[in-house]
């Protein structure tokens, strides 16, 4: 069929750009100058045989990567990133990941030791390798993509053609057209990608081919690296034959198995090629790509995406002759990636017929503008050879002095970049604080995630065919339905508190302003707190500690409680010191104080002045992607000022302390200290009682104790509860201001799937 023509006169452009991508990365843990390591798999990681996302290739220092597959390959670059950041943070501090394919100072073959996996039969076929290749060439590291057509488009494509009865058959000699030209054109990727120009001369087993400052493009694509023997023989030229060729290969001994024919294009979706006969090609796994030093990951987005439609080029094209083809492919790759990547290649006029002719594509299927300005940035990459990423390595291991201390050199930058942001995991920054830790420890664990809606903070966690299902980083299955809606009412909490016997302060509600301010005499004098009835993270709230004395203050709390919630509680104010409890089942887990944001006086700034330095801390931001919420200047704050006497424009005395907020919540700018282990056990279970009471198992519990020291007593001068919060905030205990980290998401974690202990 003439698939060009089919795609536009049915108007599939859209749905023929769309797919499924994953990738798979290879990485050697070094040391710090860059030499590969023979430390043990980190056991941080769980056990590989059931991690999704993080494994070991070959050797115990070689890591492998794994994204899931997602419909958009920007997602499956920010997977990319998220399993990086994880494994970054995760190893020892001495150890890092190396950003080059090629392997540097290997240590003696008889330190380097094989992934010890728990199938034995898996370490019999590394030991295998072992003896046909040696162990530096199974060293050697890069990245695996992943391609699926969206299915709905083969389908399309087949219901519109005559030549195929069968789907499976139809879908099969797609991919198969896909794969040959792909062999055909693979040299094209390497002359543009390949990064890969020098090694150690103790790499190879029988002496260094390279003459002295020689660099070449692929080390990796040459034969002399990631390849099988010249005499492995296997057909593309259909279904059957690949299959047939394949198995003879093992029967005969030229492999030990399937999986190690090390073609550019791997066959996907059943674990033996003769199932594929039955179940069909479900992708292709593209092999050839070195790693790119230069991405913190290894490639960068516009590479993938350039990928991506070069693969849809290779089904848009026609084809040649079949196994001629591909041979013709395997030979100008072997001439490529031995050429001298600042010279041009010796194919340039055929590289440039081919990317003119993904030019045209793009035109004809209505391709973003900026997938054609890509392309064209590949293309003068032929005119101009010292722009391809091999020239632009060779130059820089050139400037660092040898690709080792290059490499050393990256590895640091690139951790030191994982850390920077260390509470966060970058790529899904827009996902609050405590889901990303949650997902940090999933990835960590292996758990199999799945985003099931990023704005609203949904996961699926799944391990085995145990499967759960988290909003908000803790709110879970555990907890009964009502919970939360009794929690999120703070006139209905303090109710249900009561009948089970808590000690609760006093109040009063109002429905209406008028109503509130009618009142005022009731609450002249006396220290209380106004605020709305359902609310979270402290908004609306304004505290009188030293009393109510003006009418107009007053008023101008209860509208602002009013700008939250149709409702407003007027509570007496209970006297102590507020601590936030985080509770998990049967266990506090940890204990909070909230310092009620502040700053100190230095004599010489104003107000405005010191909140603006405090706020440059690098933990202060918008309280969601950071650990700590800068302090605002608003109405709330203003009063509070107003009840010490001062304006955002006073200037405190040196080493006075300015209270911007009366409640001490982090969403107000409040400071957080861990005090988990200073807290009398007693408010401990109390805090585990309230939960108990509100049916939840996850709680954030916020007690009024005067003298954390004493056990609790039954009345409210020892202790008394202001709030039971859903939801409760686990980031501000993972990483408090100040005190000992409480890892809060790994006990949710655990609660769901106690398998993993």
């Amino acid at each position: 069929m003439n698939i060009q023509q089919v795609i536009k006169e049915n108007c599939l452009e859209l749905l023929f750009q769309q797919g499924s991508f994953g990738l798979e990365k290879e990485s050697q843990r070094v040391h710090a100058d860059g030499a590969v390591v023979v430390t043990e798999h980190p056991k941080c990681f769980g056990n590989r045989s059931y991690h999704p996302y993080i494994q070991t290739d070959f050797a115990e220092s070689q890591l492998e990567l794994i994204t899931p597959p997602n419909k958009k390959i920007e997602d499956t670059l920010r997977w990319l990133s998220a399993i990086h950041e994880v494994v970054l943070r995760s190893l020892p501090e001495d150890e890092y990941v190396f950003p080059l394919s090629m392997p540097a100072e290997l240590p003696p073959e008889e330190h380097i030791k094989v992934a010890q996996l728990d199938n034995p039969v898996d370490v019999a076929y590394r030991e295998h390798l072992v003896k046909s290749y040696g162990k530096s060439k199974q060293m050697v590291s890069g990245i695996h993509y992943n391609f699926q057509l969206e299915p709905a488009f083969i389908q399309q494509l087949f219901a519109r053609q005559n030549d195929y009865q069968s789907a499976v058959d139809f879908q099969n000699d797609l991919y198969l057209k896909i794969a040959r030209n792909f062999l055909r054109y693979q040299w094209i990727l390497v002359y543009l990608f390949a990064a890969t120009p020098t090694v150690d001369a103790n790499y190879f087993r029988h002496g260094t081919p390279l003459k002295a400052g020689q660099y070449v493009r692929s080390l990796r694509s040459s034969r002399y690296g990631y390849v099988n023997d010249p005499s492995v023989k296997v057909s593309y030229d259909s279904l059957n034959d690949y299959v047939i060729t394949l198995e003879h290969a093992v029967s005969s001994g030229q492999l030990i198995a399937e999986k190690e024919f090390y073609s550019n294009v791997r066959l996907r979706g059943a674990k033996q090629a003769r199932e594929l006969l039955q179940n069909g090609i479900q992708y292709l796994e593209f092999r050839l790509f070195d790693l790119n030093p230069f991405e913190a990951y290894g490639i960068a987005l516009n590479d993938a995406k350039f990928v991506h439609y070069f693969i849809l080029l290779m089904a848009w094209l026609d084809e040649e002759s079949l196994a001629s083809a591909v041979e013709l492919g395997k030979e100008k790759l072997a001439q490529v990636a031995w050429e001298n990547p600042l010279s041009a290649t010796a194919f340039q006029a055929e590289g440039e017929h081919v990317l003119q002719q993904l030019l045209a594509m793009l035109a004809e299927i209505h391709a973003d503008a900026e997938m054609a300005e890509i392309v064209k940035e590949k293309l003068a990459q032929f005119a101009d050879p010292s722009q391809t990423l091999g020239a632009r390595l060779v130059n820089a291991i050139e400037a660092h002095g040898g690709y080792q201390k290059l490499g050393a050199e990256l590895a640091i930058r690139y951790k030191k970049q994982a850390f920077e942001r260390f509470y966060a995991l970058s790529a899904f920054d827009n996902m609050e604080l405590s889901t990303q830790a949650l997902m940090f420890d999933a990835i960590q664990k292996g758990l199999k995630m799945e985003i099931l809606d990023e704005r609203d903070q949904f996961l699926s966690l799944q391990f085995g065919d145990h499967l759960e299902y988290v909003k908000n980083g803790n709110m879970t299955s555990h907890d009964s339905y009502i919970s939360p809606l009794i929690m999120e009412n703070k006139v209905v909490t303090k109710k249900v508190l009561a009948k089970a016997g808590f000690n609760v302060p006093q109040s009063v509600e109002f429905t209406s302003v008028e109503q509130a301010v009618a009142n005022y005499a009731l609450f002249a004098g006396r220290a209380v707190v106004i605020k709305p009835k359902s609310t979270n993270y402290g908004l609306g709230i304004s505290i009188f500690q030293q009393g109510v004395h003006d009418p107009e203050d007053f008023a101008k709390a209860i509208e602002i409680a009013f700008r939250e919630d149709k409702e407003v509680m007027v509570e007496d104010y209970l006297t102590g010191t507020e601590y936030r409890f985080f509770v998990l089942g049967d266990e506090t887990l940890a204990v909070l104080l909230r310092v009620p944001a502040n700053v100190i006086g230095d004599g010489v700034h104003t107000v405005a002045e010191l909140v603006a330095q405090k706020n440059d801390h690098p933990l202060r931001g918008d309280g969601s992607r950071t650990p700590l919420k800068k302090i605002a200047l608003g109405d709330i704050e203003q009063l509070q000022l107003k009840e010490q006497g001062l304006t955002v424009d006073s200037v405190p005395a040196k080493d006075q302390l300015v209270q911007l907020r009366a409640n001490s919540n982090i969403s107000t700018g409040g400071d957080s200290i861990d005090m988990t282990d200073q807290m009398h056990p007693s408010y401990k279970a109390l805090a585990v009682g309230i939960t108990k009471a509100m049916g939840a198992a996850v709680c954030g519990v916020d007690l009024i104790i005067p003298d954390l020291t004493k056990p609790a007593e039954p009345s409210l001068q020892s202790w008394g509860v202001i709030e039971a919060n859903f939801n409760p905030m686990m980031m501000m205990h993972i990483f408090p201001y100040a005190g000992q980290s409480r890892r809060v998401t790994q006990n949710v974690l655990n609660m769901l799937f106690p398998e993993l202990k």
